[in-house]
């Protein structure tokens, strides 16, 4: 497989950083863009995902979203991979997925089909056309439980596939899958559901997963990977119990939060995150409480006095 040490070294943390928008007029603040991607390589993230959807990529226009994967690569300069999310219909996909090529990303993401109508076999054809039209490394981003997993099966054999982020939380299907593919179309295999499940599907074959929490924490993602890695299961599981309520207050309101909750984070430890675009509103004042109590569990903030 000729991208077999790129596949490799997608077995670690995906980071994904978040957009900051301005109050002012929405628009993106690059300043603050740029520290926060620094912020995230330089604590040893290895793999930045810009236009993910911590990154808000739906609520982006084609030209915001080119210009982010080129200032990514730009600010990375060469110290992590960077992988361009890229989608919306086909055509569109294969022209975000050109101009990351051009832009010097290494690799390419492509998200799910959000079209409210979808088939097995048109999923599939839409992530083999954009993998082929490419002839470029790429992901896909597999998260619809109703799409068959006969989908990557059937996908693995391309050349250019070099990994999957599996965000479906079913362990025994996901490891049904991975076991479904010869050892000669063997690909990177990334938990796309946090740290909260990466314990899980590490075991079931996933070497990687994707984080959010490095844009605030980047260390306690790191310190997850070592743990795994090191079968430091005292360590895991320590780090676990602090981050999953973290990670569930992300996923109230059917992961309504996942953005916003790490903004807000962002903002009260003074790291510049900006607000969200629609459709996505600022916090409650209930679940702004939530992340001062764990922001101040994890000694980031001063507790509050009563």
């Amino acid at each position: 497989m000729a991208n077999k040490p790129l596949a490799k070294a997608l077995e670690t943390i995906s980071g994904i950083p978040i957009t900051p928008f301005r109050k002012s007029d929405g628009s993106i603040d690059w300043h603050h863009y740029k520290e926060t991607v620094d912020r995230i390589v330089d604590n040893g993230i290895d793999v930045i995902v810009p236009c993910g959807n911590t990154s808000e990529f739906y609520a982006l226009s084609l030209e915001e979203a080119k210009e982010e994967v080129r200032r990514t690569v730009e600010y990375v300069h060469g110290r992590a991979l960077v992988v361009a999310g890229i989608g919306y219909a086909t055509s569109t996909a294969i022209e975000l997925g050109n101009a990351a090529k051009a832009a010097g990303a290494d690799a390419v993401m492509i998200h799910m089909p959000i079209h409210p109508y979808v088939t097995a076999g048109g999923v599939y054809a839409y992530f083999r056309d954009i993998i082929e039209a490419l002839d470029f490394p790429s992901l896909v981003y597999f998260k619809d439980p109703e799409i068959s997993d006969r989908v990557l099966v059937d996908l693995a054999p391309l050349q250019n596939l070099v990994g999957v982020k599996y965000a479906i939380n079913d362990l025994p299907r996901f490891a049904k899958v991975v076991r479904s593919i010869p050892e000669e179309h063997q690909i990177a295999w990334i938990c796309g559901t946090a740290e909260k499940w990466a314990p899980f599907f590490w075991h079931a074959g996933a070497k990687g997963f994707t984080s959010g929490l490095v844009n605030l924490l980047p260390q306690k993602a790191v310190e997850m990977l070592e743990a795994l890695r090191n079968n430091d299961n005292d360590a895991v599981w320590r780090i676990w119990e602090d981050i999953v309520p973290f990670e569930d207050l992300r996923g109230k309101y059917n992961q309504g939060n996942n953005v916003v909750v790490i903004k807000e984070a962002m903002e009260m430890l003074r790291q510049n995150a900006g607000v969200t675009r629609a459709p996505v509103n600022e916090l409650s004042n209930e679940d702004k409480q939530l992340v001062t109590e764990l922001l101040s569990s994890w000694k980031l903030l001063q507790p509050t006095k009563g």
